[in-house]
This record gives structure tokens, sequence and C-alpha cells, in this order.
């Protein structure tokens, strides 16, 4: 049983790692849970507070995935039309997986262009509240990269610690 868990953990962190670049896969709660799986072995005690923070920060570099984009254009100078328009487009991508990452990419910018082209009166520079909003995506993959890649490091150094409980060499 072990050996399974192990390699459906194993699989679960690849695949996090690999959601981490492809926005249509939540790559940070998917790369905990092959910690988690991992932790469920009996090879491996159970390490509550680790699990409990991994999770939050799970949790919080996927929600701020979702929030940056837009957090971007307001940055950036963006109205609240541009606002709007990047929230729109970050949640039509959601619905359309068919665009893959150019989705994540592409929508929430175009969303916040027509958002600051067509709803900002004064229509001062809408090409930057749209480059915010390509920056905010570009933040967050970087982010869900980073702590995925680190979910991976401890995933392979709990396996190393434990290798002999988990694989008998």
């Amino acid at each position: 049983m072990d050996l399974l868990l192990f390699v459906l953990g194993l699989l679960f962190v690849l695949v996090g790692l690999a959601g981490a670049f492809l926005p249509v896969l939540p790559g940070p709660p998917l790369s905990w849970v092959g910690l988690l799986l991992l932790h469920l072995t009996d090879a491996v005690p159970m390490d509550t507070p680790f699990l409990v923070i991994t999770a939050l920060g799970a949790a919080a570099v996927f929600a701020a995935d979702l929030v940056l984009p837009a957090w971007g254009t307001k940055k950036w100078g963006g109205s609240p039309a541009g606002i709007k328009g990047s929230i729109a487009g970050i949640l039509l991508a959601l619905f359309i997986p068919v665009l893959g990452v150019f989705g994540f990419l592409i929508l929430p910018f175009l969303g916040a262009l027509v958002g600051e082209y067509f709803f900002n009166p004064k229509k001062e520079n809408p090409w930057k509240a749209a480059m915010g909003s390509l920056a905010g995506f570009v933040a967050g993959t970087l982010l869900k990269g980073a702590l995925s890649a680190i979910y991976l490091y401890y995933f392979v150094s709990i396996v190393w610690q434990y290798r002999t409980d988990l694989f008998g060499f």
C-alpha cells in the first residue's frame, strides 16, 4: 500500500508542477495532495503542522493567482471598468478550457483592454491597464511554479529521509 501511495503522491506532485504553468490545473493544491498521500503511508509519520502550513500556502497561492491579474490592472492605472473587464476575462477563461494557457493569458488582457477602451470615459491609456493584467498573470504563474517546485523538493527530501522504510534500501 505504501508503494501505491508513494506513486500516486509523486504523480500528484508532478502534475501539480505542470499545473503551475497550465492554468486549467490547480498546481499548488495538486502538489499538496501529493504531500498528503506521502504522509498517509505507514513509512512516513504524519506531520500535521507541516501539512496544515503547506495546505494554507497552497490555498493562498491559488487565491492570489485568481486575483493578481485584476490587481495588476489596478496597479498599472486601470479604472474600475478595466478591473471588471480583467475579472470577466479570468472567469471566461475558467469556462473555456480549450484555450488553455492562452485563455488565461489573453482573455484577462482583452477584458481589461475592452473595459478601459469602451467603459472608461477618460480613455487615458487602455493598453497600460491591459499590460498590468498580463503582468499579474505572469506573477501568479511564477508564484505557483515556485510553490509547486518547493513542494516537489519537500516530497523528494521526505522520500529520501524515509527511503529505507518506503523501499527497503
